[in-house]
């Protein structure tokens, strides 16, 4: 065996010891930083990504719905894509009172949004609900994946105003019961259930009457307390004197709980 130093490479340590210098520094600086939050230069330790910036930004991206109704909360008033007609977009002022409990539209986590232009503008309108505008009413079904017709708007629109105040007409007369505890119900949300019938629907179209077309369910703010109100929409009767005039029958009902079934019991025996 040769030991010519010559032709033998010399002997190595395995530990790369100026890493390892570089190491020891780097974890001693991590633990001054640990324990006092800051750097050397006495800079706060912070993630370098704005995450609720990020969040922000992630809100703004798409259109936020108020939760009361499911409507965006500053109002979709411009053309759609491919739209041929131009539709109004004057909205209505309902006579149903508004509850008040929800967050306003400033205090969304989008910075565009303000009361200022997402909301009524005077004293009125924020007491009232204000029903959609045709525009409003035409970009909510295409957001659904309708097909609606622009002619149609100036037909439905009112329609659908008169069956929302007719729902809250047959609510009023069930808060008369409450009317020495509250004398102004207000509505709080509505929320549209077309695919979950209820079980007295149900049980009506199993001995053969029809099945109703939409459902809704209201919530009242009973002066604080909330009140569910559930809705049953059925094509009413046509008039022999007006026969391509839209007829509706509406079944408005207190959500069955211990409370309403005695309401229920009151109704029935006319007090």
């Amino acid at each position: 065996m040769s030991s010519d130093s010559t032709s033998t490479p010399a002997a190595k340590c395995p530990i790369d010891h100026s890493s390892l210098a570089k190491d020891k520094t780097m974890k001693a600086a991590a633990a001054t930083v640990s324990s006092t939050g800051e750097t050397a230069n006495s800079a706060p330790l912070a993630c370098p990504v704005d995450h609720a910036k990020s969040l922000t930004t992630l809100a703004c991206k798409e259109p936020q719905l108020d939760p009361r109704n499911q409507m965006p909360v500053v109002p979709e008033q411009q053309a759609t894509s491919g739209q041929d007609d131009t539709l109004s977009t004057a909205r209505t002022i309902s006579t149903i009172p508004r509850a008040d409990r929800y967050q306003s539209a400033g205090e969304s986590l989008c910075p565009a949004l303000h009361e200022d232009n997402a909301g009524p503008s005077t004293q009125e309108d924020k007491d009232m609900w204000i029903y959609p505008s045709e525009q409003m009413f035409f970009n909510a079904m295409k957001r659904k994946n309708w097909r609606p017709e622009e002619r149609d708007m100036k037909t439905v629109v009112p329609i659908h105003n008169a069956v929302n105040e007719m729902c809250w007409t047959h609510i009023l007369e069930w808060e008369k019961m409450h009317k020495s505890t509250c004398s102004g119900p207000k509505l709080l949300k509505f929320e549209g259930k077309a695919n979950q019938m209820t079980p007295r629907a149900w049980f009506r179209s199993l001995i053969g009457y029809q099945k109703p077309f939409d459902r809704h369910d209201w919530t009242v703010d009973r002066c604080g307390k909330s009140i569910r109100y559930v809705i049953d929409f059925y094509q009413g009767k046509k008039d022999p004197q007006n026969p391509h005039a839209p007829s509706f029958y509406l079944d408005v009902r207190p959500a069955l709980t211990l409370e309403s079934s005695w309401d229920r019991l009151r109704k029935f025996a006319g007090y």
